[in-house]
């Protein structure tokens, strides 16, 4: 920079509304957000999930009413997750190749509505349907097993992806799942279904509403730091990316997000791919918190940080905020 003071005032741009919105270098808008949803069994029913003000498990006819309000607000795709009765948990997750399940009955009504008009995405993991709540299988010592894993996620995400899943996303962890999905999908005339892989999710504190949400946070005994990862490793991350697109992920997602924006941004730099970010069930939490003791505006605080993670490098962001912003952002 050769400009010195007074030629150069940076606030010269910034006195202005229109001087700011016309030098704003990172722009959010509707289509940058994919909106999570849970599903639960009923007609017309509508439970709030009480750790994350705001949000409710729906009905499969709720669901389909998202999905409408979502194609009005510009939002491109949904995320769902199932809200698995315990009758219908067990310990291998069973319920998960159920082709008549929560996510793949939600899927198909959400398609029948919406067409091509938005995408869903289902979330391949054993612990909305295991009655342990871990990922995946376990064996006599409780340890996670990877490769019997793998073959039931694979069954999972088949069975999604004939219910019309348009993305795959493996959440579980598990070492190869990425390649033996891809292979699965192209031999059972999925090619064009994509899969985005969860490929550095941490072992995080931020997950705990979620599993409310879905009903695993008081099955789970000890924890998942055998297959997500350690939040002190970031060059971990690169690998666990490298990998799962050497293995045929169309893009890969950071999860946790505002903790680990270091990491998107690496990953976006280092990678030149679709980079997602999942704003968590914590986050989500914290801003709902951070407004209802009078810390800062809700509005203010949500678009900062839906800013943060584009400007880091995403393509998009998982946020239960997504109607919200959306109409933020359309005024």
């Amino acid at each position: 920079m050769n400009s010195a003071y007074p030629n150069l005032r940076l606030r010269r741009t910034r006195a202005s509304a229109w001087s700011r919105a016309l030098h704003r270098e990172t722009l959010l808008t509707p289509a940058d957000l994919i909106w999570p949803l849970f599903v639960t069994d009923g007609s017309g029913v509508e439970e709030p999930v009480a750790s994350l003000p705001g949000v409710s498990r729906w009905s499969v006819d709720g669901i389909v009413a998202r999905a409408k309000e979502a194609v009005t607000l510009g939002i491109p795709c949904i995320a769902l997750f199932p809200h698995t009765q315990p009758g219908r948990r067990s310990d291998d997750g069973a319920e998960a190749l159920n082709p008549d399940n929560l996510m793949c009955r939600a899927t198909k009504a959400i398609k029948d509505a919406c067409g091509s008009d938005i995408g869903v995405l289902t979330d391949v993991a054993l612990d909305p349907y295991t009655s342990h709540g871990q990922d995946g299988l376990l064996d006599d010592s409780g340890y996670v097993v990877n490769d019997d894993t793998v073959a039931v996620l694979v069954d999972q995400a088949l069975n999604q992806a004939n219910a019309g899943a348009d993305v795959i996303a493996p959440s579980d962890m598990m070492d190869g799942r990425v390649r033996a999905i891809r292979m699965a999908l192209e031999m059972n005339a999925h090619p064009n279904v994509q899969i985005m892989a969860y490929s550095a999710k941490y072992a995080s504190a931020f997950y705990g509403p979620f599993r409310d949400a879905v009903g695993s946070g008081g099955l789970l005994k000890g924890d998942k730091k055998s297959y997500q990862m350690d939040p002190a490793n970031a060059d971990e991350a690169m690998r666990e990316i490298a990998l799962d697109l050497a293995e045929g992920a169309d893009s890969v997602m950071v999860k946790p997000g505002l903790a680990y924006l270091d990491v998107i941004w690496r990953a976006k730099q280092r990678f030149e791919v679709p980079v997602f970010a999942y704003q968590v069930s914590g986050e989500y939490a914290l801003i709902e918190a951070g407004a209802a003791a009078g810390v800062a505006d809700r509005d203010a605080l949500l678009m900062e940080k839906l800013l943060a993670f584009k400007r880091a490098g995403c393509s998009g962001v998982l946020t239960y905020h997504a109607a919200h912003a959306a109409r933020l952002i359309n005024g």
